[in-house]
């Protein structure tokens, strides 16, 4: 019987490296996807064994380096699940946000989680497998970064497009929109400006911010078989932005007169 495997895309990031390391219970194999081959190859290292983690260099905006990557992991196995997690952001607003900018953005953001799918289309339908797509809360409301948020907000649409449209053939596609996450990136900030998180957990009814595992226990349980009939939806790992923002309560209840 052909090796279960899952593929995560930008998996040399930190939510990268938790979700690879999550979905490493419930598949035989987890292939780590990045654009920069030897970082990932260091993180598969770092998780575990080679017959349970291996690395692989690629372009998810490229079709032939998508194809490839494809190709390396049907020599694994039989693709199980797809999580497409590479992302970035740039231009903070829309007046940044330069005719490059916009194209980049949604090359990686949208159009990469198209590619990848469509590369491994029929394993999944031979496993009746998995795609989670790794949005954000950007997708979901105005929160800056304008090309990235219209990417997600399109990979949020592509993801019930998947869902319906192959559903038939027994393939599951979901997307989780995490808020905050306290990656390596925000430690950067963070060492520039001591209170960020201080400032940034204002905005959460949790009172804090999101951590890669967060996520990559959401990923897990939507790639499994205790979401067996959930297809279709977007799960926010935001620690209630989304529901509302205590901050913003707080002020309209103190300037509101009845």
């Amino acid at each position: 019987m052909p090796r279960s495997v899952a593929i995560v895309t930008g998996a040399a990031g930190d939510i990268g490296r938790a979700i690879a390391r999550r979905l490493a219970d419930g598949h035989d194999l987890v292939l780590l996807a990045d654009i920069d081959g030897d970082a990932a190859a260091g993180v598969a290292r770092e998780l575990g064994a080679a017959e349970r983690f291996a690395a692989v260099a690629c372009d998810v905006t490229d079709a032939a380096s998508v194809a490839a990557m494809a190709a390396s992991a049907a020599e694994l196995g039989v693709v199980h699940t797809l999580v497409n997690n590479a992302g970035a952001a740039r231009a903070v607003s829309l007046q940044e946000t330069t005719h490059e900018i916009w194209r980049m953005d949604n090359a990686l953001n949208l159009e990469a989680a198209f590619l990848c799918f469509r590369a491994v289309e029929k394993m999944l339908k031979e496993s009746r497998g998995s795609v989670v797509n790794i949005a954000s809360v950007n997708g979901l409301g105005v929160f800056g970064h304008p090309a990235y948020s219209c990417a997600k907000a399109g990979l949020l649409h592509l993801t019930r497009l998947i869902a319906v449209e192959y559903g038939k053939f027994g393939i599951r596609s979901n997307a989780v929109a995490p808020g905050t996450v306290r990656t390596q990136a925000w430690e950067t900030r963070a060492s520039a400006n001591p209170q960020v998180f201080e400032e940034a957990k204002r905005w959460y009814p949790l009172q804090r911010i999101v951590d890669p595992e967060d996520v990559a226990n959401a990923v897990h349980f939507l790639a499994g078989p205790q979401a067996r009939a959930i297809s279709g939806v977007c799960l926010p790992v935001d620690c209630g932005l989304t529901a509302g923002q205590t901050e913003l309560a707080r002020t309209f209840s103190q300037s509101s007169h009845y």
